[in-house]
C-alpha cells in the first residue's frame, strides 16, 4: 500500500503541472505603455506563430518605440499581439485582419481584456478581401505590419498593393515578418527598404514611404 500511495502522487502532481505548463505557454504579455505586463491570450493550435517578445521590443524600439496617435493595419492578426501592443504604445486606431475563426475570435478577446474595442476593427476575411476592402472605403495607414504564414509568402504582392493602391501615408512604416533566407527589393515603388535585422530563423525587413518631389 505505502508503494501505491508513493506512485500515486506522483499521477496527481504531474498533470497539474503540465496544465500549468500548458495554459502559461497559450499567454502573451504586452511589453510597454499604458496596458504594459498586462495578460493576453495565444491562438489556440499551431496554425499562428506569434512574434516573440525579443522581436517585438525590437521592432518597437525601432519604429517608436511609442506614437502620438495614428492608424496601423495587422493583416495576419494571428492573437493581435502586434495591434494591441502599437494600441498600448499608443496608436491610436488598428485594423486587425485574419481568416482564422479561432485568430478572430482570440483577437475580440484581448481587444475586451484590455477594453479598447472603441481603438480596434477587426475583419475576419483573408488578406486580399482585407486589401480590397480598405481601399474601396479609402483608409490609409501610418504603420503596416505584414507577418504571413512563413510557407505562403505574399509579401512582395501586399507591398505592391500597398503602393498602387496608395494606401499607406507619406513616411508610414511598413514591418514585414519573414524567414531569414527571404529577400526582398530595396524598393517598391515609393516604399524604401530601411534596414533588415535577423533573430534566428525569422528576418524582420522594414519600409518607408517617401515620395520623392
Amino acid at each position: 500500500m505505502g508503494g501505491n500511495s508513493r506512485f500515486t502522487g506522483c499521477t496527481i502532481i504531474l498533470p497539474l503541472c503540465i496544465c500549468f505548463i500548458h495554459e502559461e505557454l497559450k499567454k502573451m504579455r504586452i511589453v510597454a505603455g499604458e496596458f504594459r505586463s498586462r495578460v493576453i491570450s495565444a491562438v489556440e493550435g499551431n496554425t499562428t506563430r506569434p512574434t516573440t517578445d525579443k522581436i517585438k521590443e525590437a521592432v518597437f524600439s525601432r519604429i517608436g518605440p511609442y506614437f502620438d496617435g495614428g492608424n496601423m493595419l495587422d493583416l495576419f492578426g494571428g492573437s493581435g499581439n502586434m495591434s494591441l501592443e502599437a494600441i498600448s504604445r499608443g496608436m491610436e486606431h488598428a485594423l486587425v485582419c485574419d481568416v482564422s475563426y479561432a485568430a478572430v475570435s482570440t483577437i475580440r478577446k484581448n481587444v475586451k481584456t484590455l477594453d479598447v474595442a472603441s481603438r480596434v476593427t477587426i475583419w475576419k476575411m483573408d488578406y486580399r478581401q482585407g486589401l480590397a476592402k480598405a481601399s474601396q472605403e479609402q483608409r490609409t495607414f501610418d504603420l503596416v505590419y505584414l507577418d504571413p504564414p512563413y510557407k505562403k509568402q505574399q509579401i512582395l504582392h501586399i507591398l505592391q498593393y500597398l503602393d498602387t493602391h496608395d494606401l499607406v501615408n507619406e513616411l508610414g512604416d511598413i514591418i514585414c515578418e519573414s524567414l531569414k533566407e527571404d529577400e526582398f527589393p530595396d524598393q517598391v515603388g515609393a516604399l524604401h527598404k530601411v534596414k533588415d535585422v535577423t533573430y534566428g530563423i525569422t528576418r524582420i525587413t522594414y519600409y518607408r514611404k517617401e515620395c520623392m518631389e
